[in-house]
This record gives C-alpha cells, sequence and structure tokens, in this order.
C-alpha cells in the first residue's frame, strides 16, 4: 500500500524523528522505498554564499546534515533516494510531493507555538493542507 515514501527533512532533530517513522513504515510494506527531500531555502543559500568564502562549503555543510537520515535508511537495507530542490520549502515540497504521486509524506513539526504559527505559518501545516497524499507529522 504504501510503496512510494517520501521524507521532507532539513537535519534536525525533528527531521530525525520523522525519518525514523518512515522507516517502520518502509519495513512493513514490501518493496517500498523512500526519497528524502531537502529543500534549499533561497534567501538562506543566497545568504550563505555571500558570506561564505569557499561556495561549495554551504553544499557540504547541508550533506552533513543528512547523512544521519541516509544511514538509518542504508542501515536497515531500505531502498532510498536523496533529491534536493531549491525554493521556498513548503511550497517546493508540496510541488515536489504532487507531481511525483508519493503514497506517503511525513514531515517534522518545529513545534511552534499557537501564536508563532498564526503569525509565520508552519511548513509541516501548509503540507498537510495542499498535499494530495496523506501526511504524517512527526513531534
Amino acid at each position: 500500500m504504501y510503496q512510494k515514501i517520501l521524507l521532507a527533512a532539513d537535519g534536525s532533530e525533528h527531521s530525525r524523528r520523522a525519518a525514523a517513522e518512515a522507516l517502520k513504515m518502509a519495513k512493513v510494506f514490501k518493496d517500498a522505498s523512500v526519497t528524502l527531500l531537502y529543500v534549499v531555502n533561497y534567501e538562506k543559500a543566497r545568504t550563505e554564499v555571500q558570506h561564505d568564502k569557499h561556495s561549495d562549503e554551504p553544499h557540504h555543510y547541508r550533506r552533513q546534515l543528512l547523512l544521519p537520515l541516509e544511514e538509518i535508511f542504508s542501515s536497515a537495507g531500505i531502498p532510498y533516494e536523496t533529491t534536493t530542490l531549491h525554493g521556498t520549502p513548503g511550497p517546493t515540497i508540496i510541488k515536489h510531493a504532487n507531481e511525483n504521486d508519493y503514497d506517503v509524506i511525513f514531515i517534522g513539526s518545529r513545534g511552534l507555538n499557537s501564536f508563532q504559527e498564526m503569525v509565520l505559518g508552519s511548513v509541516s501545516h501548509k503540507v498537510a493542507k495542499r498535499v494530495h497524499a496523506p501526511v504524517v507529522i512527526v513531534k
């Protein structure tokens, strides 16, 4: 049933917990595979490059964030691929998820309080509202 799993991740502790839950699901369904999606925020990426002397350091830093998540799946023998996209995280995740027909999407929650979520909006809430597949938000 859930063979095509998307894990939207940024390397945070929240995304590690989401990866652990995605792994549990992937183990249950034969032939399940995981796409580990990392979205490079345009604004943050531009600032990193402008303030960094070595242009490949931000890429190396992002790569280091995802290695522990990749290890979760590789050590369990679950097929996975890593995809990096550029854009605003919420809309980019939504567009990718809807265009690629995932069976389920896992995403970590930053744990914003009600006021922060009302003012800032949360990526996980936006994704849950606009993605066509079921979304699992992991706290």
